[in-house]
């Protein structure tokens, strides 16, 4: 009720273009497409890594205000892209061949981790409230889900923006670790879910520290690729 009292007094603006009505107008939320695989190096063999635009124009600007402008209202936009994505997702387990989530069928979410600090500034892990979101949308649609935040970021890593391959590996090491307070579900297909891929080197070492623990992740899915 307060919320509808609000977009009344003070109509929501969409974070791309300005348009009243919606954080993220119907043209803007067209900027998100259906995902394709990235390739990077250090993901590959490891585990597919998809996207659902790439890092520019209407995308990126979303995804700046969600992440570094406190548009947290875009979450939910941002989360029904990614739940629209995962209905359709290509699953690769162990052992088996390529498989489609469909309704009534069981997936668990892992969200990337972010830096304490930086968690803090974003008002909590925003990669997770987007998981958070996703999920909500998926059981709508009679999907079994789980949201497990089974990673985490030691405090002392770096922020990687303008690092290259080899620093984010470097930064990574020994810094994302397995909780075990957000252990996932046994026999769920684990999909990670990160904002940006630009190197891999996240996906890779998400599905490493997962696959350490005797977890495989079918895939890795992301807002935007960088690059």
């Amino acid at each position: 009720m307060l919320k509808k009292l609000l977009d009344l007094l003070i109509p929501s603006r969409c974070a791309a273009c300005g348009a009243r009505g919606e954080p993220c107008c119907a043209r803007c939320a067209g900027a998100w497409g259906s995902a394709a695989e990235v390739t990077r190096a250090p993901a590959t063999g490891l585990v597919r890594v998809f996207a659902l635009a790439r890092y520019r124009g209407v995308a990126r600007r979303l995804l700046i205000a969600y992440k570094e402008r406190g548009r947290r209202d875009l979450a939910e936009p941002l989360g029904r892209a990614l739940a629209e994505a995962l209905v359709v997702l290509p699953l690769t387990g162990t052992g088996r061949a390529a498989r489609t989530i469909r309704p009534a069928r069981a997936i668990c979410l892992v969200p990337a981790p972010s830096r304490p600090s930086a968690a803090r500034v974003r008002g909590g892990p925003h990669v997770e409230r987007l998981a958070n979101e996703a999920a909500s949308v998926l059981a709508a649609r009679g999907i079994e889900v789980a949201v497990a935040p089974a990673l985490e970021l030691a405090g002392d890593a770096r922020d990687a923006v303008g690092l290259g391959r080899e620093q984010r590996v470097a930064n990574l090491t020994g810094r994302l670790r397995f909780r075990e307070a957000g252990r996932p579900p046994p026999g769920y297909p684990i999909v990670v879910l990160d904002d940006v891929v630009t190197t891999g080197a996240t996906a890779a070492a998400c599905a490493r520290a997962l696959a350490a623990e005797g977890f495989t992740v079918s895939a890795v899915l992301t807002l935007l690729a960088a690059g």
